[in-house]
């Protein structure tokens, strides 16, 4: 049955299925090695001396845990497969790709904002001098003393962002956007739903979350928001020209 699942999955969403299971299992096994994927392929803010360019096309195919890749790959297949039949393969991968660089777009424009507010500039020196191990998945950082300390953002810097979460909420709005009345049985409530519902409660829950920004929240819900913006956007630019391709 799984076989037969996977044979039906349309090509580049099940290449894009593989690959992020890819780099999840390189992931871990590199770790028993101490080579942090992680911290080369996650994607950090420009000021940190962690960014590396390369990071902006590795960065939506790292993800931290099972549960997170786990949801990210359902819904990739349920939503994904169906768009890539009706886009066809190419405008499928501009659509993924695009959404998931414009999800890191508003995800640092967002945080950078919050910077300028509190050291003047959108890329104050944040040189990490000193990291100290403290247990498996656990770093304590020291940070400059030059630097302002009153920049709350300073914990983002110093984090990666990972996962192909932006293109995914991109999805979503984009299968909202072409078949809003499609009826959905939600997983948790197990309640039927139509896309466009889901899409904007999604929405409304990562805007609500982002703005909140409470202690300890690691998701990047501004990204999970520029995925979905960027999504409407692409969907009707497309909409309004039906004669061009891209």
């Amino acid at each position: 049955m799984l076989q037969n699942l996977f044979r039906n999955i349309p090509s580049i969403t099940k290449n894009l299925l593989i690959i992020n299971v890819l780099f999840f299992l390189a992931t871990f096994l590199l770790e028993t090695r101490d080579i942090d994927l992680h911290r080369m392929l996650g994607l950090y803010y420009p000021s940190s001396q962690y960014f590396r360019p390369y990071q902006i096309a590795t960065h939506f195919f790292m993800h931290g845990s099972f549960s997170h890749l786990f949801f990210n790959m359902f819904t990739l297949v349920i939503f994904g497969s169906h768009l890539e039949r009706t886009w066809g393969e190419k405008k499928y991968l501009l659509f993924y790709i695009i959404t998931a660089l414009g999800a890191a777009f508003l995800y640092f424009l967002v945080n950078g904002i919050e910077v300028y507010s509190a050291a003047g500039e959108f890329f104050p020196r944040m040189e990490i001098y000193d990291i100290q191990e403290a247990g498996r998945g656990m770093i304590t950082y020291k940070v400059d003393p030059h630097t302002p300390s009153n920049i709350g953002a300073s914990s983002f810097m110093l984090n990666p962002v990972l996962g192909a979460s932006g293109a995914i909420y991109g999805l979503i709005m984009a299968f909202a956007l072409l078949f809003p009345n499609t009826q959905f049985m939600l997983l948790f409530p197990p309640i039927p739903l139509k896309a466009k519902w889901l899409a904007l409660g999604l929405g409304v829950m990562a805007l609500y979350s982002g703005i909140q920004n409470a202690q300890g929240d690691s998701i990047a819900h501004f990204a999970h928001l520029g995925g979905m913006l960027f999504g409407f956007i692409l969907v009707k630019i497309w909409q309004r020209d039906q004669n061009r391709f891209y």
